[in-house]
Formats: structure tokens, sequence, C-alpha cells
């Protein structure tokens, strides 16, 4: 993704939406990394590689309709060897691609995700990339050293939101912790479930 990230905040910052298809898992000899990223821009162009050639074309088709859908989409590309040798690739494999949409509205922290970067500031991003619950695919946590987190949803919530005056509820079978955070809502520690205001 930092390839890529000059191009993604200059559109970003400009109020612009980008549809963001990222490698989140690779088997056998996929020519890209896991983290490798492609962009489709807001007037059609492309920046970056997901698969050095192989896929990118359906990628860029899916990442145009992801941005008309706004719903997330982790696809499975597999490249024979003998396909790859034919576009002048020296492996094939198979890769795992989320695309998602990305503007101001979907991933208003991106700007302070990308100040961490520049800074040198250590931050992780995660994103739910499948999930059996289609309205959690897409979130992500952004976690920084001191332990403070923060989970964000890319479309808005179907389900009415919380009253902040009630109790907190337990987070989801298999979840340690995981945070609210609006205007009513102090963060919460990851690490201790502590209140931060």
């Amino acid at each position: 993704m930092r390839d890529v990230l000059s191009e993604l905040m200059r559109w970003w910052e400009a109020g612009e939406t980008v549809g963001v298809g990222t490698v989140v898992a690779t088997f056998q000899s996929a020519p890209r990394p896991a983290g490798a990223s492609m962009l489709v821009g807001p007037g059609g162009e492309a920046v970056g590689s997901v698969s050095g050639g192989c896929v990118e074309g359906a990628v860029y088709e899916l990442a145009e309709q992801v941005v008309a859908s706004g719903v997330p989409v982790l696809q499975r590309y597999g490249v024979s060897d003998d396909d790859a040798f034919a576009v002048g690739l020296t492996c094939g494999g198979i890769l795992d691609v989320f695309v998602e949409k990305v503007s101001r509205d979907t991933f208003p922290e991106l700007g302070e995700i990308a100040a961490d970067i520049e800074a040198g500031r250590p931050v992780a991003l995660a994103t739910v990339v499948a999930h059996p619950d289609p309205e959690a695919v897409g979130r992500r946590l952004i976690v920084r050293p001191e332990g403070w987190c923060t989970a964000t949803r890319t479309r808005p919530r179907r389900r009415p939101v919380p009253n902040p005056a009630d109790p907190p509820r337990r987070p989801p079978s298999g979840v340690r912790a995981w945070t609210r955070r609006c205007a009513t809502t102090p963060w919460v520690s990851c690490r201790s479930g502590t209140a931060r205001r």
C-alpha cells in the first residue's frame, strides 16, 4: 500500500472516491506479495499493481463496480504457470485481492494514518476482509503503540445506533476487544478496556 499512498492521499484530500485493490493473501508463487495495491482513480486512472499484469484488468473492473455499489469484495484470482509465462511473467500462483471504496466518507481516518506513516510513527491498520456477517466486511481497526484503537466502518450501519447511555455490549464471540468511536462515546483501550476521554 505504501507504494501508492501518495496518489491515494492526493485524491482523498481532493475529496475524490477511489477504488483500492489490495493483495491480502498469496498461494504458490504469486507474482506480488501481500500488501501490493492498485488504485482506480476518479478519472479511470490505474496506479500500482497487484499481480504484475495478470489480473489487473479484472481488478480494475471489480474496483469500478465496488465504487459504484459501495460494497467491498474479496476476490480470489488464479494464474496458471502457462498463462503467466504467455504474458511474460516467470510464475503463476493464486492471490486473494480485497477491493474497497476509499473516500473521506468511507475512511475519514486515512489522513491521520498517512501522517503517522510520514512521521515514522508506528501505526497498524487491520481490515475485515471476510466475515459471515456481510456488514462486518470492510470494518477497520487502527492500533497505535499507546494501546488506543479505533474501529471504523466503511458503510452506513443498517441497524439502529446504540444509545450511549445503555451499558456497553460484550464483544462478539472470538473478538477480544472492540471500540466504538463517536461524539458521545470515549475511546476504549484495546489492552485494558479503560476509557480515555
